[in-house]
């Protein structure tokens, strides 16, 4: 299942309150364990800008490698 922003929005709103009730928290509602989830999809988003920066930054690396090499042939 994949959630919108929105709804990771309000999922984390939601666990928010149940972690300000404290004791008074529905019985049963896992709410560390929904807060640990949420970091890790935090964690995941920050990974994968991390990685689509690393591939753009290698595909504008191999273009200009690619116009060096065919500058070269042409020189030949």
């Amino acid at each position: 299942m994949i959630l919108t922003a929105s709804q990771l929005r309000a999922l984390r709103q939601r666990n928010d309150e149940e972690l300000r009730k404290g004791s008074y928290a529905k019985h049963g509602y896992p709410a560390n364990t929904i807060q640990d989830l949420l970091h890790t999809v935090e964690a995941l988003k920050s990974e994968k800008k991390k990685w689509k920066k690393v591939a753009q930054e290698r595909g504008e690396l191999l273009n200009k490698m690619n116009g060096l090499l065919e500058d070269y042939n042409k020189s030949k």
